[in-house]
């Protein structure tokens, strides 16, 4: 069994085509399915952020999954095949582990340390898991890829620090007023980083956001991507006077509010702290509004100190987070290798048994005279002798260093124990070497 990725990401397609491309502004669930009923895989997961779309499969026919994954992009999406594959990347094998596992820890993210994506990771494998596309194979790499997501958090500080201009003005916040919930926030200036800023307030539950600027509609176009509402800039003043949070981004030549502006503001606000974010180049706020009490101003400069020192800080932790993803991912091959010696495994287990069995029924006879629990006992014992008799030779075909070689040893051992007969397409096996067909062998 192959493991095979396709997708693009914001290290390898511009903005515009990762739009086109894009699973999660449709049905996830529907895509997984028509991929997994289309192609020449086993096993779908696919991955959708906005920054990336990747399609993972297990598949044992691989350069037909590689040639289906391509035209179901083209098709699903009504996207030529041309227009993308200059900005596709892919992976196999353990190269797959390796990358989703540097996904899942922050490592490829846009902002590096960035929590969310683990949770769009665990999304994208529920969703594959309750359609029925995602099988043993994908379970254990997404699995594992969980695993290392919660040690890089736990392990090391890769996470901590606001990175970006407009995350660190959200710590900021939370600094000044400890929790965001129902907070009033005006934004000034409908560009982007207004826009960005304000949509991480809403995500940390405040509560109106108000959105100005000297273009109405564009204005509009902002709060309703923010989920806010929009004023005409000679509303400006009235909403300054009922923010706790005022985010400032305009063109304008010259401060748009004052000193004299703030203080009047202050005056009616029975001293609840405001905090001015101004990421507005010139200035949009008066520098002397940041000496009134219970004001707090911030410019571009002093988000962009705090950002260097949490970037500084979390380039010291991507090595050790690098370290654990090799670890993990060096499980995972393990884990993979040991796959190809199941079924041998699983044939020489059934062969011992099955003379285990044979020699008691030839001394039926002549256990005759024992009684229930004491030919329990026999059988028992003799099942344990199998058992530790499987124990090595199951360690040592696991612990093989590549598949190559554990494919050689594993026909050799057939080949000495006339195993070619043997039925060993579906029970798993334990460390013991035991089978089972009711336990998944992990």
């Amino acid at each position: 069994m192959h493991l095979f990725l396709l997708g693009v990401s914001h290290r390898t397609a511009p903005v515009e085509l990762r739009e086109r491309l894009d699973f999660s502004s449709r049905d996830v669930g529907a895509a997984v399915e028509a991929l997994c009923a289309r192609t020449g895989a086993t096993e779908t997961v696919v991955l959708s952020t906005c920054n990336r779309s990747e399609m993972y499969v297990a598949s044992e026919r691989l350069e037909q999954a590689k040639q289906d994954l391509v035209r179901f992009l083209a098709e699903y999406h009504q996207v030529p095949a041309d227009q993308f594959l200059p900005h596709i990347f892919t992976r196999e094998d353990d190269q797959v582990a390796h990358h989703l596992f540097r996904v899942a820890a922050g490592l490829d993210s846009l902002v590096v340390g960035e929590p969310q994506v683990l949770g769009q990771v665990k999304d994208a494998f529920g969703v594959a898991s309750e359609r029925h596309c995602a099988g043993p194979f994908l379970n254990k790499l997404f699995a594992s890829s969980f695993a290392v997501g919660k040690r890089v958090r736990t392990e090391t500080a890769l996470g901590e620090g606001a990175v970006s201009v407009s995350f660190a003005a959200v710590q900021l916040a939370r600094k000044i007023f400890g929790r965001l919930d129902g907070r009033h926030v005006l934004v000034i200036g409908a560009g982007e980083m207004g826009k960005l800023t304000a949509q991480h307030l809403r995500s940390q539950g405040v509560g109106d956001i108000v959105i100005t600027g000297r273009t109405l509609a564009r204005a509009e176009e902002i709060a309703q991507a923010v989920d806010g509402r929009a004023v005409p800039w000679s509303e400006l003043m009235p909403a300054l006077g009922v923010a706790d949070i005022v985010i400032t981004a305009t063109g304008s030549q010259l401060p748009i509010i004052t000193k004299a502006n703030i203080e009047g503001v202050m005056r009616r606000r029975r001293r609840d702290p405001l905090f001015v974010i101004d990421i507005a180049i010139p200035r949009d706020v008066e520098a002397g509004a940041g000496d009134i009490e219970q004001v707090f101003l911030y410019n571009v400069d002093d988000l962009q100190t705090i950002v260097q020192e949490n970037l500084s800080r979390r380039s010291a932790e991507i090595q050790r987070a690098e370290t654990i993803v090799a670890e993990e991912v060096g499980r995972f091959m393990a884990w993979r290798r040991s796959r190809t010696v199941v079924p041998t495994v699983v044939a020489l287990r059934q062969r011992f048994d099955a003379i285990r069995r044979s020699e008691l029924q030839r001394l039926d006879s002549k256990l005759a005279g024992l009684d229930a629990d004491s030919r329990a006992r026999v059988d028992e014992v003799t099942r344990l002798i199998v058992e530790k008799l499987l124990l090595e030779p199951t360690a040592q075909l696991k612990a093989l260093p590549d598949e190559e070689t554990q494919v050689a040893y594993a026909d050799a051992v057939r080949r000495l124990f006339g195993l070619r007969g043997e039925d060993t397409s579906t029970a798993p096996v334990s460390e013991t070497g035991e089978s089972d067909s009711t336990t998944r062998f992990e």
